[in-house]
């Protein structure tokens, strides 16, 4: 079974698997009399793309290894041999040919080495992870169409063995092969069994005519402040035929407009002449081609003034789309090529006021927000769905860097595409780690790979793959360590910078006219650095200088000691996740929330119990330096009220440290990549969503503090600061400041005067004075307000529950029992299985006697298509129109109905801590199941509402057929 698209077939479904050992035939047999037929013993049921572990796991041969403990009763290859995880898979495809037509059999990778028969014929694949196998089975096809396909897959060679305490990468031996090493265990992951042995990724087989496109190469060159743009494009061109192949070769650059109308903008064609069986590389000409007739000149593809492709916050990504084609002579079209592409010129040096990397796009200084990323999935169930999901939340949060860590993946094209769509620049590094390569303990062995020449076709064949995603930004030789002498240097050669790409300055004039096209260079476009501790990240020289990995005092971030490098690329904290996401990973036993043991300094430590000792848990204390974060609320009852203490420090945590780092933007940072913002198993660290794609707070902090435009409280001098990030200078705004007790009451209320913010600046505005006041309360919140003087519409708005010096938020446990009346308006559109809700949660219990405070929320560019406008609220009310009808008259659309929902209460003060989740109703359902309905895309979640506030939130989601949804709220004063 397939998927097709044009002329390719995607083999994704239909799979058959069996170890080896229970299999008597040979591939031959296989693959010509004796196929299998269906999912009967040893026969079943295989995950492709995919792992062995994977089929294991969905066949239910083997526990889940990502719950409760069930990985340990799983045998590990290092006890159970590399044959015990040697399996076959096997499929059928339909392939019927016309003259002259060749057919190719795609993988696009798999691990580690594989034998490919093709009905009784042999092919072998090469050893090494990350690479690309293609085979021409045209001569080999039977003349039916049907055609039988056997795949033989051993694991790595070196797999290794896991220590007694486990460690970074096992015992290292992993890193003798050219494939991932986080496989033999971390400290924020358990070993994978099989090593990832499999057919991880795609396989498709290809249909062209005689000429075949391999691996063009799309380069943007900028010129005049990038009014002047060209596209440079070479590609290589196989003819596979017995003759001169006479080639019409076309490259057309086209925009989509709404409604799916194209426009082309550019369309070129040359003439190619092709030798029989040549392999040759194509480059559309720079400049007119003297000799030649007046009608027969090319020029390189011009583009004035074009659209524009910017990291996330910064502008539009805009994507144009190349498709290339060629025509053959007496054939017509023979294959053909489409990719999305942005134009854009990324530079980066290192900045001599912070020491830190410094990165521009399209002349533009970036300040780096991201986060460190390791994989999807640690089976390797990588699929489009998911990579969408786990992009569009590193864009929901903000962020405009992901780092591709050392000891995962090179990553796939459909993670890049995601990233070109949302604008998540990536740093990619290869595979090379400092504790498998060097630097580990044990001393792990310092020469990498023992192949070195295929680590460099692997990575020489990831960058063809992968260059031309706008997203990709720089290329790292590797986490915490350099790549060998030799690796190194043909890496830094390889990548070197086309001249165009220096940071020069230079018109194209000033270049040289024989110079070389940059479509020709490997890559040309983006940077090399040889490891992520060097050359303007962390100290630059390659120590330890990154981290730290646990809890820390919310502002110390802000203190000018706290890090004394530039670029930190990583730092880390805590992860926990809500209570249901335990409930669904761990039996009973891994609910059990952690003894908090007194020790004589006074601090406390976190005993955890062994599961989720055992998935990584990092404790909300540190004793010695950090006291207890949960603790400051009061001991926890049980796991609920754990995890919802938990998602306040997870929130405060997070976003101090954003705020900290972004209060000394460009003075002493240029960046910073949190580690991790995600766990490819149920990992209890470092992650902003849980492998269930359910958000924490923390993802809600970091959307907050990563905003483009910013309002925030120092939490070091208590300063209100202003950030902005963007390249406009902001005007005509100001900063609304507002204090609230417990009991509702508003004491300290402060506007600013009108401002203006220079661009890319964090400017302090006035000293928040509230605690120096003449009774300030123990525990009271903070609402600060960034607006528009003109039309009071919100640019940033930013809450925080603060408590004084010395202090902690136990007098938050009585204020749980104080009922807040809140009024939700909902709209719900449905889309087939998607719905999208538009919601108004307002606060209504009585506002305070003051004029100037913003209750209604109308934010600047967070409308979305179904938002209803609060600016405009006070006119319309005047006409007579009321809120509901406007926003039923904006939405009615294809929705079923607005709805009204009032949850009493006779108290004043601030809704706390809301929450919002998305649940399948029914009455089939089990008790105590995990009824949540996931991933759901939030406008805002973990949200607080002072008295006569209205907040407008959008969830988004997909719900399994014959599923009714229903939004669930809960929060501090909620259950």
């Amino acid at each position: 079974m397939a998927e097709e698209t044009g002329g390719k077939t995607v083999l994704d479904r239909g799979w058959l698997a069996a170890r080896s050992t229970d299999v008597d035939l040979t591939g031959v047999q296989l693959t010509t009399t004796h196929p299998p037929s269906a999912a009967t013993s040893p026969w079943m049921d295989a995950v492709v793309p995919g792992t062995v572990l994977a089929t294991l796991v969905k066949n239910k041969l083997v526990p889940d290894p990502f719950y409760g403990l069930e990985n340990e009763a799983i045998f590990d290859i290092a006890d159970s041999g590399r044959e015990y995880y040697t399996f076959w898979f096997f499929s059928t495809f339909q392939c019927n040919l016309s003259g002259n037509q060749h057919v190719d059999l795609n993988f696009r990778a798999i691990n580690y080495s594989a034998e490919v028969y093709v009905n009784g014929h042999k092919k072998v694949l090469p050893k090494g992870m990350f690479r690309r196998h293609s085979l021409d089975v045209t001569d080999i096809l039977h003349p039916d169409g049907q055609n039988l396909l056997a795949v033989l897959v051993h694991p790595p060679d070196h797999p290794g063995k896991i220590p007694p305490q486990g460690g970074q990468g096992g015992d290292h031996e992993i890193g003798k092969d050219v494939a991932t090493q986080y496989v033999e265990g971390w400290d924020w992951i358990a070993p994978i069994r099989d090593r990832n042995t499999g057919i991880w990724d795609e396989v498709s087989i290809s249909v062209t005519g005689p000429v075949k496109i391999v691996d063009p190469h799309l380069v943007s060159s900028f010129f005049d402040n990038n009014k002047r743009v060209y596209l440079h494009t070479t590609t290589e061109l196989i003819n596979r035929s017995a003759w001169v192949a006479e080639c019409s070769l076309n490259i057309q650059v086209t925009t989509e407009l709404e409604g799916k109308i194209c426009v082309v903008e550019h369309l070129q064609t040359e003439h190619v002449s092709i030798p029989s069986g040549a392999h040759i590389q194509h480059t559309f000409p720079e400049e007119a081609v003297s000799g030649r007739d007046a009608n027969d000149l090319h020029l390189q593809l011009f583009f004035y003034k074009p659209n524009l492709w910017w990291p996330n916050g910064m502008g539009k990504q805009f994507l144009y789309n190349v498709g290339i084609t060629v025509d053959v002579k007496g054939y017509g079209e023979s294959d053909s090529w489409s990719q999305p592409f942005g134009f854009r010129k990324i530079e980066s040096h290192i900045d001599s006021a912070t020491g830190g990397r410094l990165f521009k796009v399209n002349g533009q200084p970036v300040f780096i927000r991201g986060g460190n990323w390791i994989l999807s999935d640690g089976l390797l169930r990588l699929s489009k769905r998911r990579y969408k999901t786990d992009i569009k939340f590193h864009a929901d949060m903000n962020f405009n860097m992901i780092r591709c860590w050392g000891g995962g993946l090179a990553e796939r094209p459909e993670f890049y595409h995601y990233c070109d769509i949302y604008g998540l620049l990536v740093w990619q590094e290869f595979w090379i780690t400092g504790d498998v390569d060097g630097r580990g303990v044990p001393v792990s062995n310092p020469d990498g790979p023992l192949d070195h020449d295929l680590f460099m076709h692997c990575a020489r064949d990831t960058v063809k793959l992968l260059r031309n995603h706008p997203s990709l930004a720089l290329w790292v030789g590797g986490n915490e360590q350099v790549p060998p002498d030799d690796i190194n240097a043909a890496l830094k050669s390889d990548l070197q910078l086309h001249p165009y790409f220096d940071e020069t300055g230079k018109s194209k004039e000033d270049f040289p006219t024989a110079l070389k096209d940059p479509s020709q260079y490997l890559d040309g476009t983006r940077i090399y650095v040889k490891g992520s501790m060097w050359d303007g990240f962390a100290n630059g020289k390659g120590d330890f200088t990154d981290g730290p990995y646990e809890i820390q005092n919310p502002e110390n971030f802000f203190k000018k000691d706290y890090y004394k490098y530039g670029f930190n690329p990583e730092v880390g904290s805590v992860g926990m996740p809500v209570a249901a996401t335990i409930r669904a990973t761990m039996p009973p036993e891994g609910w059990q929330i952690p003894l908090f043991r007194k020790l004589p300094n006074g601090y406390i430590e976190e005993v955890p119990n062994p599961i989720w000792v055992y998935h990584k848990y990092i404790p909300y204390s540190k004793p010695g330096l950090v006291h207890d974060q949960i603790l400051l609320y009061g001991t926890p009852k049980d796991l609920d009220d754990f995890c919802l203490k938990a998602q306040l420090v997870n929130y405060v945590q997070y976003r101090a440290l954003l705020e900290g780092w972004t209060s000394h933007m460009w003075s002493k940072y240029t960046g910073v990549l949190i580690w991790k913002t995600q766990n490819p198993w149920t990992g209890l660290r470092g992650q902003f969503y849980d492998h269930l794609h359910d958000q924490t707070a923390g993802f809600y902090g970091c959307r907050y503090a990563a905003e483009p435009i910013h309002v925030q409280l120092n939490l070091a001098t208590y300063s209100i600061e202003v950030v902005n990030t963007t390249s406009d200078e902001l005007s005509d705004v100001a900063v609304e400041a507002s204090v609230w007790n417990l009991d509702g009451a508003c004491p300290y209320f402060k506007v600013s005067e009108t401002l203006s913010v220079p661009s890319k600046r964090t400017v302090p505005i006035f000293d928040m004075k509230y605690p120096q006041s003449k009774d300030p309360k123990p525990v009271y919140f903070l609402l600060l307000k960034l607006y528009n003087v003109s039309d009071y519409s919100i640019l940033s708005r930013n809450f925080y529950w603060l408590h004084l010096s010395g202090g902690d938020y136990k007098l938050l446990k009585p204020y749980r029992k104080r009922k807040i009346p809140l009024k939700i308006t909902s709209q719900a559109l449905i889309r087939g299985s998607t719905y999208d809700i538009q919601m108004h949660v307002e606060n209504t219990s009585k506002k305070p006697d003051s004029e100037g405070l913003l209750y209604n929320n109308s934010f600047v560019n967070k409308r979305t298509s179904c938002d209803f406008d609060t600016a405009s609220l006070e006119l319309e009310k005047k006409q007579g129109v009321g809120i509901l009808q406007r926003f039923y008259r904006q939405c009615s659309k294809g929705s079923n109905g607005l709805r009204v929902v009032e949850i009493d209460g006779t108290e004043d003060g601030v809704a706390f801590f809301l929450h919002l989740s998305v649940h399948a109703s029914g009455k089939d359902q089990k008790e105590g199941a995990d009824t949540r309905i996931l991933p759901v895309h939030y406008s805002d979640n973990y949200f607080s509402l002072v008295p006569g506030e209205v907040m407008p939130i959008t969830l988004s989601f997909e719900v399994p057929p014959g599923v009714t949804p229903r939004v669930s709220l809960g929060g501090w004063n909620y259950q």
